[in-house]
């Protein structure tokens, strides 16, 4: 497969990740940031490991375990308990528009790691794309719940821990395999979110959810969780960390959708306008301009 299919396949785990965003909002009333972390990722490991085990994935090397595991923790556990307390303070469209700073995130981070360099053609598409997002957030914070820029700027610290995950994750994805590597790490940063909510009695609000949450949950942990993710290591297997983190763009257009839909929340000219700035943004940003051919004479 080449970087394009690794694009594409991104862009799917973007479009899954976009209604888990819908998900969290539909569930966060009734349940804390932790407890929704450990559903989602705590779940999403329990659905993973019998696939895992069946498939008989390659596994980290013992020397990586330690770094796989502090990946694990820092994206399946630090930054979902941040995502869901930015979900907390504002709608589903922010939210996910706020984590479409991504690109910017992930190309700063590997460039100053000197994992990945910066081009022209990428700089622009990605500045064009937080330009976008800058537009939507400040143009539309008067239709937006109160206090809705605290949740924009927990998101921005969200987005930091998926930008280092993306920059780190791929060499150990190619020492081992997509399914194996997800699997180590969801299951360290999964499983000590649900050893701590057991330790806090936090997962007994779970037996008060009625049917249309437990389905919630379901989806969490099933599509949100473990096919999301798995598409997601699976792409940064493939393509750059940049062209990867490019397609969370996505997010927010099915998060607006499906917010709308099902949750009535507001979606202002702004935001379209700025959304379709960071959709034009990513076009510039994961497409390569090459010189035509001339004919010979």
């Amino acid at each position: 497969m080449n970087e394009r299919g690794g694009v594409l396949i991104a862009v799917l785990s973007s479009a899954l990740g976009g209604g888990a965003a819908v998900a969290t909002r539909l569930l966060i009333g009734g349940v804390d940031p932790l407890t929704l972390a450990a559903v989602r990722f705590g779940g999403g490991a329990l659905c993973l490991l019998p696939v895992a085990l069946m498939l008989r994935p390659k596994w980290p090397a013992r020397a990586d375990w330690p770094a796989v595991a502090g990946l694990g923790l820092l994206f399946y556990g630090v930054f979902l308990v941040f995502y869901n307390l930015a979900l907390s303070y504002t709608t589903a469209a922010r939210g996910t528009l706020a984590l479409s700073t991504l690109p910017l995130m992930t190309m700063l981070v590997g460039a100053a790691l000197g994992i990945e360099p910066l081009s022209a053609r990428k700089s622009a598409g990605v500045l064009l794309a937080m330009g976008g997002v800058a537009l939507a957030l400040t143009a539309s914070l008067g239709n937006a719940p109160a206090g809705a820029w605290r949740g924009d700027l927990i998101m921005a610290s969200a987005t930091l821990c998926m930008a280092l995950y993306n920059v780190y994750a791929r060499p150990f994805i190619a020492r081992s395999s997509a399914l194996g590597f997800l699997t180590a790490g969801m299951a360290a940063g999964g499983g000590a979110l649900i050893v701590l909510c057991l330790a806090t009695g936090r997962l007994e609000a779970l037996a008060s959810f009625d049917e249309r949450q437990a389905l919630t949950a379901l989806y969490l942990a099933a599509g949100g969780g473990a096919l999301s993710f798995f598409l997601w290591v699976a792409a940064l297997s493939h393509a750059s960390p940049t062209r990867v983190a490019n397609t969370i763009t996505v997010n927010p257009l099915i998060a607006m959708t499906a917010g709308t839909i099902l949750l009535g929340e507001p979606v202002t000219l702004t935001l379209v306008l700025g959304l379709a700035a960071v959709c034009v943004g990513v076009w510039v940003a994961t497409t390569d301009a090459r010189p035509r051919a001339t004919r010979a004479g």
